[in-house]
């Protein structure tokens, strides 16, 4: 197993299409075996999902995420548990734990803006999604 963190100074960092690090957690057998933290090149939200992808991540925890992202995570077989804050350590301890305090049904009220668009599939930096 290997868990994504959308990651800023140890903290989880609240928006996924603006992540610019995920700290990466190699689990096996229940425990961390291995940590990096890696940087975006500044991918966008659908794009972001690919990123993860390509470094074989099965589940992510985040705060915000918008639900095109969503959609992206979920095409890729990435689990979400989003709508988490505080420690990007302690939060994958927790989900290790099966005591995770998540949103299931977590948005990112920017996206609500009305415009007919998946941002799934672009970086959203044209339209003010911030």
């Amino acid at each position: 197993m290997k868990i994504a963190v959308t990651y800023e100074n140890g903290q989880i960092f609240q928006h996924f299409g603006h992540t610019e690090q995920f700290k990466l957690y190699d689990i096996e057998n229940g425990k961390i075996v291995k940590e990096q933290v890696i940087f975006t090149m500044g991918s966008g939200h659908g794009a972001l999902a690919g990123f993860l992808s390509m470094n074989k991540v099965d589940t992510l925890v985040c705060g915000g995420i918008g639900g095109g992202a969503q959609n992206a995570l979920m095409q890729a077989g990435i689990k979400l548990y989003g709508g988490v804050s505080g420690s990007a350590d302690d939060a994958v301890r927790a989900l290790l734990s099966g005591t995770l305090n998540f949103a299931p049904d977590v948005k990112c009220s920017h996206h609500e803006h009305g415009e007919a668009h998946n941002c799934g599939s672009h970086s959203c930096g044209s339209h003010g999604c911030h």
